[in-house]
């Protein structure tokens, strides 16, 4: 059986193209785990009266009582018709805990050999599932098999979002996610489909100040994890402005930094040759604050490489900064590029490359 995780929290307007989408296309060994993130919309038909503040007085703060109106929400009620339509479909309600919570919950309750994610805000396209299920029966040693997502927001208005996109979609083989991974998040967490014998393994999600689906790809990776991504376009990845990776704080781009040091430092001190030492590629002030929390992981930075004539030939945080033209020799050394700008890690990459370097054994992309 495949369980298909689905939190939810005040998505009435959404869930119905979610749902039709994934009792259409899936087949009858499914079950769908809907998780009510305690949502509190109001229906339509219940026009909410007085002002906030007299809101917030009488509404009430029993778990009992926030449950009743979860069940009783919109979001509540669209759930509660589909699951009377539909058997596939099960709702489990929960006091608004947030999405890792909610996750947890939902994995508690999945009764499938494989986990698969899903949005309440996105589309899964036909087949999806039963290709990602035939993959993961088909190549055993792979844990987490992902695909290709097409973007369904405004490209000009999110073009950073579009970005991230189209670069997860030409990280495919396990090499490239895993390789991949130390520059942003190689995968579309509601893209994935895995076996839920890796949550015994290795942990389910954790809850805390970072995001969530990131810290468990790097979590997984670092145990050896493998994880493929298929080729086809099988999901409808949106973007409303509401997205809690846009909102919540836990996805801000310091927390993406700091939760991927600590496993960016252990990866290197399994690879680098030359560990504790690095040399770290940028020096502005953004990049140094960035690379400077791997030395609380035990990692040494020996200097920095720019191309400013502003910093190069200077002292910086005690390390001196170097022409990037200068580098030693391949075989001498192990760099980190921390440089973020567009563009930058397909220039940095040409440039290492014509210097002999190759990625993974001399140098990494973390930015």
């Amino acid at each position: 059986m495949i369980s298909v995780l689905l939190p939810v929290r005040n998505a009435a307007a959404t869930l119905p193209a979610a749902l039709d989408g994934l009792l259409a296309s899936s087949s009858e060994n499914l079950e769908i785990i809907a998780v009510n993130d305690g949502s509190d919309d109001i229906p339509e038909d219940q026009p909410e009266t007085g002002t906030e503040k007299e809101r917030g007085r009488r509404r009430p703060r029993e778990p009992e009582h926030l449950a009743l109106i979860s069940n009783h929400s919109a979001t509540g009620r669209v759930l509660g018709e589909y699951a009377r339509r539909d058997s596939r479909l099960r709702v489990v309600t929960m006091v608004h805990g947030g999405i890792a919570q909610a996750l947890n919950r939902g994995l508690a309750q999945a009764r499938g050999e494989f986990i698969a994610r899903m949005d309440a805000d996105d589309v899964s396209l036909p087949g999806r599932f039963q290709k990602q299920a035939a993959f993961l029966r088909q190549n055993p040693h792979v844990g987490l098999v992902a695909c290709r997502a097409a973007f369904g927001g405004n490209e000009e208005q999110a073009g950073g979002y579009k970005r991230h996109l189209d670069w997860t979609n030409t990280l495919l083989t396990h090499e490239q996610i895993s390789m991949g991974r130390f520059r942003e998040a190689p995968l579309v967490h509601p893209t994935v489909m895995f076996r839920k014998s890796l949550i015994r393994q290795f942990g389910g999600y954790r809850d805390g100040p970072f995001p969530e689906d990131y810290e468990l790809w790097l979590r997984w990776l670092n145990f050896g994890v493998c994880m493929a991504k298929l080729p086809e376009t099988l999901y409808l990845w949106n973007d409303p402005p509401n997205r809690l990776s846009r909102t919540h704080p836990r996805y801000g781009i310091r927390q993406f930094y700091a939760t991927k040091a600590g496993y960016l430092a252990a990866w290197l001190k399994r690879n680098n040759p030359h560990h504790p030492k690095v040399m770290i590629m940028g020096a502005g002030r953004i990049t140094r604050r960035r690379a400077e929390l791997l030395v609380d992981h035990g990692v040494d930075i020996s200097a920095w490489l720019d191309i400013d004539p502003r910093k190069v030939n200077r002292s910086v945080n005690g390390r001196p900064v170097i022409h990037r033209n200068n580098i030693p020799p391949v075989g001498q050394v192990f760099l980190v590029s921390y440089v973020a700008s567009h563009g930058a890690g397909e220039d940095i990459e040409h440039f290492l490359g014509s210097r002999g370097y190759r990625p993974g054994r001399d140098y990494l992309l973390a930015a």
